[in-house]
């Protein structure tokens, strides 16, 4: 079991950041891939921003450029810096984790984007 404790998000108006933390515990030997997805009201979850199993990050196009993945070994967290924030970033940010080919999820958080 993987455990995902998700801090950060808000309101925040658009040109402006905000950063978001995961926390992992349990089996964090087992982890493949970790990162960041969101879901608008009405759509699909899409990725946002991940590291892989051999440690190269992914971002989706959208947020190339403006997002920042990041993480702390030591203390088992990762990170996303989000800068110059759009509307259409508002969404509920949830962190993921693959272990034993198994999906983990955080319990979410919302980030709103005011234009």
């Amino acid at each position: 079991q993987v455990r995902l404790v998700e801090s950060g998000g808000g309101l925040v108006q658009a040109g402006g950041s905000l950063r978001l933390s995961c926390s992992a515990s349990g089996l964090i030997f087992s982890i493949n891939t970790m990162g960041w997805y969101r879901q608008a009201p009405g759509k699909q979850r899409d990725m946002v921003a991940l590291f892989t199993n051999d440690g190269t990050t992914n971002y989706a196009d959208s947020v190339k450029g403006r997002f920042t993945i990041s993480r702390d070994n030591a203390k088992n967290t990762v990170t996303l810096q989000m800068n110059d924030l759009k509307p259409d970033d508002t969404a509920v940010y949830y962190c993921n984790a693959v272990a034993f080919a198994r999906n983990y999820w955080g319990q979410g958080t919302q980030v709103t984007v005011s234009s």
